[in-house]
């Protein structure tokens, strides 16, 4: 019975080889020709430089077409905000929690501020700065003094945007009433 084994082994090991073989033949043939074989100039001394790689963009940058001058910038998407200065310097950023209600992206202004009040969430915040209404609800950022960032329950209509304290004191500082406020994406 080992003879018959071996000659399985044998066979199995023979296909292997010749599935390899056409396989490698195929890759080849269907290589562009950048790739089939190399070019001469390329192994040797003069072999023109490859194009610089473009800087890495920096993820914390404030985001393009944010319009321009003083301005508080609210990323929907990467749940972030951006303080800007007028001379397009990023004073700070920091992550956010957005509310169930969030408003379209476009130009804002501070409308009212508040230093402690009780949040439509039933949770004590600080430092509200109301900048748009949606759906009869305002939005606008806050912080919560218990430092929490929670998610907001999707059943309520809220519209406070989460920061922590320390982010809700510059934001307090900075956008006054009349400050303008960015909605991106």
């Amino acid at each position: 019975m080992a003879r018959g084994s071996s000659g399985i082994v044998a066979g199995l090991t023979a296909a292997a080889v010749a599935a390899v073989c056409f396989l490698a033949y195929q890759a080849s043939a269907n290589a562009p020709d950048s790739v089939a074989a190399p070019s001469a100039s390329a192994s040797g001394p003069a072999a023109t430089p490859s194009a610089k790689p473009e800087p890495a963009k920096d993820p914390l940058a404030v985001p393009e077409d944010s319009d321009t001058g003083n301005r508080v910038v609210y990323a929907l998407k990467e749940r972030r905000v951006w303080i800007v200065d007028g001379n397009e310097k990023r004073l700070r950023t920091f992550t956010v929690m957005p509310s169930s209600v969030n408003p379209l992206p476009g130009v804002y202004a501070v409308t009212s501020r508040s230093g402690t009040i009780k949040g439509s969430d039933g949770v004590l915040i600080e430092h509200v700065v109301r900048f748009a209404n949606v759906e009869d609800v305002s939005v606008g950022f806050s912080a919560a003094q218990d430092d929490s960032m929670k998610s907001p329950d999707p059943t309520l209509k809220t519209g406070g945007v989460r920061m922590k304290r320390a982010d809700g004191n510059a934001m307090w500082t900075f956008a006054t009433v009349g400050a303008k406020v960015v909605v991106v994406p």
